[in-house]
């Protein structure tokens, strides 16, 4: 059976040591690096190549979102899962229009903590998505509930996201939409503020991670008079 390697990294280390001593007892897992900040999370993404990360999602240095947003810019195939005490629907919504594969909360009992990063491991995604109709396939849930937080934007914000996932700098943005670079950067800092969001790497996975699973569909033509 091939063993499934996994980085972990929360901020606590009582939880850190835990969480690697009870994953070390089980078969079928291989813990290659263990870590306390972000930047040293992502290095160990980056140079071991794990199956799974499991994250704090409030990691110091740089947040889960941060790690993931980096992770899918970069091409990476770990697939990374959010340990957390607690989760609010727009966590969920964010992690999964992020990419994560899974939100795990820090008091799931070990079985199915265990079948659960198997799953993940096996290309799964377990994301809860409360408050959408169950009925709905998972990829429609995880749209929904991403729509539900992105409903928050106006139209401009939402068509300066869109740019900022084409890799389009603040002046470039202007020309597109013949206003100021100024105006960009003020829009930019009530989106940041709007998703509780901290930088322009998440926003771009955001937007691009979300349009990928069939989001922004309804594209509107952008506008081009000045706001």
């Amino acid at each position: 059976m091939r063993c499934t390697s996994v980085v972990i990294a929360d901020r606590h280390p009582v939880v850190l040591q835990g969480l690697t001593s009870v994953l070390e007892a089980q078969n079928g897992f291989k813990i290659v690096a263990c870590c306390s900040t972000g930047p040293s999370c992502i290095e160990a993404i980056r140079n071991l190549t794990p199956d799974i990360a499991i994250i704090d999602i409030e990691m110091p240095g740089l947040t889960g979102l941060e790690i993931v947003a980096i992770a899918n810019s970069e091409g990476l195939s770990t697939r990374v899962v959010f340990f957390t005490a607690v989760v609010e629907d727009r966590q969920l919504a964010l992690s999964a229009a992020a990419g994560a594969y899974g939100v795990i909360l820090k008091d799931m009992p070990l079985e199915p903590l265990v079948q659960s990063l198997q799953e993940i491991a096996a290309g799964q995604r377990l994301l809860p998505l409360p408050a959408v109709n169950h009925v709905m396939p998972s990829e429609q849930k995880s749209i929904a509930i991403t729509e539900s937080v992105l409903a928050v934007l106006t139209e401009r914000e939402r068509q300066i996201m869109r740019l900022v996932s084409e890799g389009l700098s603040n002046k470039e943005i202007g020309r597109r939409l013949n206003i100021a670079d100024g105006t960009i950067k003020q829009h930019l800092h009530h989106i940041y503020q709007k998703l509780e969001i901290n930088n322009r790497t998440v926003l771009a996975a955001l937007a691009i991670s979300h349009n990928e699973r069939g989001g922004f569909l309804e594209d509107r033509a952008l506008s081009v008079h000045c706001d």
